[in-house]
């Protein structure tokens, strides 16, 4: 068993599938909050569903409208269950907040792998 500690931007516990790119998201006109499905042309992700997985990212990017995209998919109920990022910025913090997804950032994202089944507990990430 891992445990990676980072720190909390939405304090909580998710756990689930991870789902990881190496590629920055933008939630709004990236990520379709009907569907939870990866939109961006190009993108790693591409196609797949971040709806109840743990996403795992390094950061966020575009708009400040991807906040409320988050907050509409949690309402959709397609948002990720947690989310974790290696260096989050205020786009994404804000949508986790807001949307009360449980969120950790400065963590080692290269150690958790798509398909690895995760916890966050707070500050604390564990892949068993």
């Amino acid at each position: 068993m891992e445990q990676l500690k980072g720190r909390i931007i939405y304090k909580g516990k998710a756990q689930g599938e991870a789902l990881v790119t190496s590629m920055p998201i933008s939630f709004y006109g990236g990520v379709d909050p009907n569907t939870g499905i990866v939109l961006e042309k190009g993108h790693e992700l591409q196609g797949q569903s971040v709806k109840g997985k743990i996403l795992v990212f390094p950061q966020g990017k575009g708009s400040t409208v991807g906040s409320y995209t988050l907050y509409r998919m949690k309402k959709n109920g397609t948002a990720p269950a947690g989310m974790i990022n290696k260096e989050t910025e205020t786009i994404v913090a804000v949508g986790a907040i807001i949307s009360e997804i449980p969120f950790v950032d400065k963590v080692d994202v290269s150690k958790i792998k798509t398909g690895d089944q995760v916890n966050i507990e707070d500050s604390v990430v564990t892949i068993p």
